[in-house]
């Protein structure tokens, strides 16, 4: 009797040891090999609050650790094109195919749109509220109503640049023109203090409406879609880029639960949505 139950305690005991060392292997297999990824992304994702939600979910589920480098996309499709950064979250679609067609980034996956708009001091002097975006531009520059241009090459600054090459306009150097070099959010608050104009992308705005003086007076225009796309810097030209990170970080980007919550993020605050979720779509 006395054998049988030693027996059954040294079979359970194997058991729960062996069990034991099977999730010890299983966590330890799935532990990141390189921990570190450098995230390369425009000030809006940033700026509007979205990775403060998504970037802490993603390093719980998988055990990478996320350092974002918010430099507009300019400069994070630069960064891409030296393999200076692992993954890319940008939205400057032209510019962005360039990368693609050099083969400086693989996996280029849609990710979310929202749209820009341009605003202004509420008594709006240049007179733009309802027109299009073009109009728009073309008023303030004959007008020579101050306007606040990011001037740092990031999406929202490349967006702005082709609405005046669209009416042949070339502001450089003007008095009513001026360059901020800074993310979206200082820029809003340089438009504000100015009682200026500015292009922003609508998620900053309203992630920074309490902080500034300023109204949305046109918006709508299709030519002001802005769209996102995740991608990864190719390791096959750049090998020292953890490969592993950036694929599960593109994977994490599109996958249809991180997609819920970049559809859901904001609608508590605002009443609609920052960002609209696109992956899988054709746009």
């Amino acid at each position: 009797m006395i054998k049988r139950i030693f027996i059954a305690s040294l079979v359970f005991f194997c058991g729960f040891f062996f069990t034991g060392l099977l999730q010890v292997q299983k966590a330890a297999a799935a532990e990141p090999k390189v921990k570190d990824i450098i995230l390369a992304t425009t000030t809006s994702t940033v700026d509007s609050g979205l990775l403060d939600v998504l970037i802490p979910k993603f390093e719980k589920e998988t055990g990478y650790r996320v350092k974002t480098i918010s430099a507009g996309t300019g400069q994070a499709l630069a960064m891409g094109e030296k393999g200076e950064a692992d993954v890319l979250l940008c939205h400057a679609p032209s510019a962005e195919k360039k990368l693609v067609d050099e083969g400086a980034v693989v996996n280029y996956q849609l990710v979310m749109h929202n749209d820009f708009v341009i605003v202004g001091p509420t008594g709006d002097p240049a007179g733009i509220k309802g027109k299009t975006s073009s109009e728009a531009f073309r008023t303030i520059a004959d007008k020579g109503v101050i306007f606040i241009s990011r001037g740092d090459d990031s999406g929202t600054h490349k967006k702005e640049k082709a609405v005046w090459k669209s009416i042949e306009v070339n502001p450089q150097g003007q008095k009513w023109y001026h360059e901020s070099g800074q993310g979206m959010g200082a820029t809003l608050l340089m438009a504000s203090e100015k009682q200026g104009y500015t292009l922003t992308d609508r998620g900053t705005y309203l992630a920074q409406k309490a902080n500034v003086k300023l109204d949305i007076l046109s918006e709508g225009d299709k030519a002001l879609l802005n769209i996102y796309h995740v991608m990864q810097v190719n390791p096959e030209k750049f090998g020292k880029v953890n490969s592993e990170g950036g694929k599960a970080f593109v994977e994490f980007m599109i996958a249809l639960e991180t997609q819920k919550i970049i559809g859901e993020f904001g609608k508590d605050k605002f009443g609609s949505p920052l960002f609209f979720p696109d992956a899988g779509k054709q746009m």
